[in-house]
């Protein structure tokens, strides 16, 4: 859900003491099993949830997404799962979890993400659109993660609007307008879109799309970040709507919180 942050604003937010201040409000923490552990305890609650580790500019970050897959099972499978229609459905937390793949910052991109696969994660992949395309082949499932801000976007969107998208908004009027444009050609796909805005003028237009085109709450979802919201994401639930929670951990994470709130 986030864009990467400029050099001189990781150095300052990949301090200690801003790190530790924010660290389990807007960030689950700085390893990997933090993130685990927050998105765990989101989907025994009920929710969907999005895992976003964020290594540091100096961290191995082959390394560290290596580890998250391998806390995965540790993670736990959870109890019966009520959904808001009132049915029980026994889950794990895998089913209930997507992993987003940074693939422009990891060497071994396609190795992890057939680990992810094979854990039963889902997996969002997010970068360039070069990179991303060339792992599609082998992991066919995957969901691809397009930002409004992105040169193309609408093009992009509509080559990909027959399966698995998450559209990120972007700042600035032009992305907006970009992601306007790009959201009604995904809800007019067939595609399975997930919209990641924490921005109450676009969550409203959002659902004005999707009505008008006829989706039905289980054809498409909202992707918001943890700590931020929160009412707005218990009100869309409670409406009837997917919403996926998007927890952010790494010592990269902190940079990327401006990014999110979009």
């Amino acid at each position: 859900m986030s864009v990467p942050p400029r050099p001189d604003v990781r150095r300052l937010v990949e301090a200690p003491l801003l790190g530790r201040l924010l660290a389990g409000r807007l960030v689950a923490g700085p390893r990997p099993a933090d993130g685990l552990r927050v998105a765990a305890g989101l989907a025994d609650a009920g929710s969907a949830v999005a895992v976003e580790h964020r290594p540091g500019a100096g961290d191995d970050a082959d390394e560290e997404f290596a580890a998250l897959l391998a806390g995965v099972p540790s993670a736990g499978p959870l109890g019966n799962r009520r959904t808001f229609a009132g049915s029980c459905a026994l889950r794990t937390f895998a089913e209930s979890c997507e992993l987003t793949l940074p693939v422009d910052r990891l060497d071994e991109a396609r190795a992890l993400g057939a680990g992810a696969a094979a854990a039963g994660l889902g997996l969002a992949l997010e970068g360039s659109a070069g990179r991303v395309e060339a792992l599609l082949p082998d992991l066919p499932s995957a969901r691809v993660v397009v930002g409004s801000e992105e040169r193309g976007a609408e093009t992009r969107c509509r080559a990909l609007a027959g399966g698995r998208v998450r559209l990120r908004a972007g700042r600035g009027r032009g992305a907006r307008l970009a992601f306007v444009r790009c959201l009604d050609v995904l809800m007019a796909g067939a595609g399975e879109p997930a919209v990641a805005t924490s921005d109450l003028r676009l969550i409203a237009i959002t659902g004005e799309r999707a009505a008008w085109h006829g989706r039905s709450s289980e054809s498409w979802e909202h992707v918001m970040p943890w700590g931020i919201r929160t009412a707005e994401q218990q009100r869309l639930a409670a409406a009837g709507s997917t919403v996926r929670i998007a927890v952010p951990s790494g010592r990269g994470a902190v940079a990327a919180i401006p990014g999110s709130l979009r």
